[in-house]
């Protein structure tokens, strides 16, 4: 894979036969943001004023359209023009798009912050940057720089006073401080991969993704490049990373995105280049990752690119978006996180899909396919975790995230 942002939409582009490009998750956003679990309509083009209900509340009674955001890329044939806006009915799933947010550009990630007050893009260029967006009015509150080429993900942290990043071209991490209205500051951190050495077939780092523990401890970067996943302690005060252990993958397999368990001690590694799954072990205490033995995808011989893998809330199933195979595969969640068993796949109604999400309740998955340049839409079954596709995809210009809200 090449080291920038264009090189790295060429292999992309390359692959599905498509000028559009590239990355992911991880996850945790396009991972859907599990903290916000409030957002004002008025913000976000739902009808009416009020506060939204919580996640909770609203699992059990769903009511009214849900804010929807669409990540896209803009300097590609095709791609879109901004943030795309759509709302989404909990009940059907049905997608209704309602406008752009323009002057954001390559916004190919998204990531919510914990308030439901400001929204969060890359700007996956090669000189990348991070910016904010105000969804009172929708106004770019601004962009920093991220040290580095071609972010591909980023998450705040559940303080809601840091935004993390990482920079897939350089295979580095980038740490900004978030003021009291969510406008970004300087970076405070960069943190460059440079040991080990790259794996097979790869000429350098590649920073895929950057996501807070569950249990707010640690901040843990997975390099597809270096077949590595970084565990660090974020200093609240300097805004810094200090590295505390490193988890080592198969070598050659290309770790992309890591997802957590609900219940903190598992979280779920997909393999983009070796086509494989694993479990993972994480230690609260130390901040240590143990990497499992790697498992099958459901999709046979030959790689098919995983994408993305998220849990369900009550962390009964999780399901992996299989971007050459064009599926989805369903796990079941077993020994309160610590095995998973593969249960079938389903074809994703869709070409590439680069990104899934789960509504907060959990009764909808969104995958986000970049080559066919739509959104697909399931039910998911609370008891079994099938899923069931909720009517035609919904067309957005080279769709590579969706965040539902």
């Amino acid at each position: 894979m090449g080291s920038g942002g264009l090189s790295r939409r060429r292999f992309v582009g390359t692959l599905a036969g498509s000028a559009a490009g590239v990355t992911l998750p991880a996850a945790t956003g396009c991972d859907s943001a599990p903290s916000a679990d409030r957002a004002d309509s008025a913000t976000s083009g739902a009808t009416g004023a009020e506060s939204r209900p919580s996640a909770q509340s609203e699992s059990r009674e769903p009511s009214g359209p849900r804010p929807l955001y669409l990540g896209t890329y803009t300097s590609v044939e095709g791609g879109g023009e901004g943030i795309g806006l759509a709302t989404y009915d909990p009940v059907s799933g049905a997608i209704v798009g309602t406008g752009t947010i323009r002057d954001v550009a390559d916004p190919s990630y998204l990531a919510l912050h914990p308030n439901g007050r400001t929204l969060y893009a890359v700007d996956e260029r090669e000189d990348g940057a991070v910016t904010a967006v105000r969804l009172a009015d929708r106004k770019v509150l601004g962009s920093r720089g991220t040290g580095g080429a071609a972010p591909c993900h980023l998450s705040v942290h559940p303080s809601g006073r840091w935004l993390l990043s990482a920079n897939y071209g350089t295979g580095s991490v980038a740490v900004h401080p978030i003021d009291a209205s969510g406008a970004l500051g300087e970076r405070t951190d960069l943190v460059t991969h440079t040991d080990p050495a790259p794996g097979p077939g790869q000429e350098g780092p590649h920073a895929h993704q950057i996501v807070t523990s569950p249990d707010g401890r640690h901040v843990l970067a997975v390099d597809l490049g270096t077949d590595t996943v970084y565990t660090y302690r974020l200093d609240q005060k300097a805004g810094t990373l200090g590295e505390v252990s490193r988890a080592q993958a198969k070598p050659g397999a290309g770790p992309r995105h890591l997802t957590f368990h609900p219940g903190g001690r598992y979280a779920y590694l997909a393999n983009e280049v070796d086509n494989s799954v694993a479990v993972c072990a994480y230690d609260p205490e130390t901040g240590r990752v143990t990497i499992g033995a790697e498992q099958d995808t459901g999709t046979g011989s030959g790689t098919s690119y995983p994408a993305q893998i998220v849990v369900t809330p009550n962390g009964r199933y999780a399901y992996l978006a299989n971007r050459g195979h064009n599926s989805l595969a369903r796990y079941a969640v077993e020994a309160k996180g610590a095995r998973l068993r593969l249960l079938g796949t389903v074809p994703v109604s869709g070409d590439f899909p680069r990104q899934i999400a789960l509504s907060p309740d959990g009764s909808l998955l969104f995958a986000a396919n970049q080559r066919s340049s739509t959104v697909s839409v399931f039910h998911v079954d609370a008891r079994s975790g099938e899923l069931r596709l909720a009517g035609e995809p919904f067309a957005s210009p080279v769709a590579v995230c969706a965040l539902p809200l």
